[in-house]
């Protein structure tokens, strides 16, 4: 079952690349925020996707939007991930892929057995304000497209 814009995000906890854990959607309260589910450290465009989400990250802090990863990936490869693409942001390890695909509607690629590219951007409250699923390996959030998003709810609410 697929989340629909206005759900609550479900409640799930990761293992966190550099020590502690990752708590969704408790770590981004008060703030918007970005969860990002990547096929792994071995995919080409997740690559590429975390890379932007990294020299977006001066944009995203000035306004006030905080981002996540997670994958299935283990600590030893998240953590080289992370050190290669010099992400700022936590990233999740261990992911059980059924039971994050149970929770938030997530395609599952079979072999290797990953979750596909899945997004949301969540409101201060925890809520959905968008969700992109893919079904293979392009089709994703983008930064450019987040950060025009929320400076748009930011302007509607203001109004």
């Amino acid at each position: 079952m697929m989340l629909q814009n206005g759900d609550i995000f479900p409640s799930l906890t990761f293992a966190r690349a550099g020590g502690g854990e990752i708590h969704l959607p408790g770590d981004l309260a008060g703030r918007f925020g970005v969860i990002l589910f990547h096929r792994g450290s071995w995919c080409p465009y997740c690559n590429a996707q975390l890379a932007e989400f990294a020299r977006a990250a001066d944009t995203f802090a000035e306004e006030g939007i905080r981002v996540v990863s997670v994958s299935v990936d283990d600590r030893e490869k998240s953590e080289a991930l992370a050190d290669k693409h010099k992400l700022g942001f936590p990233v999740g390890y261990g992911a059980d892929v059924r039971a994050v695909s149970a929770a938030t509607g997530a395609f599952v690629n079979e072999d290797p057995q990953c979750l596909q590219a899945t997004g949301f951007v969540i409101n201060p409250e925890g809520r959905i304000v968008t969700a992109v699923y893919s079904t293979r390996a392009i089709g994703r959030l983008m930064p450019t497209d987040v950060l025009n998003f929320v400076r748009h709810l930011k302007s509607l609410a203001n109004n």
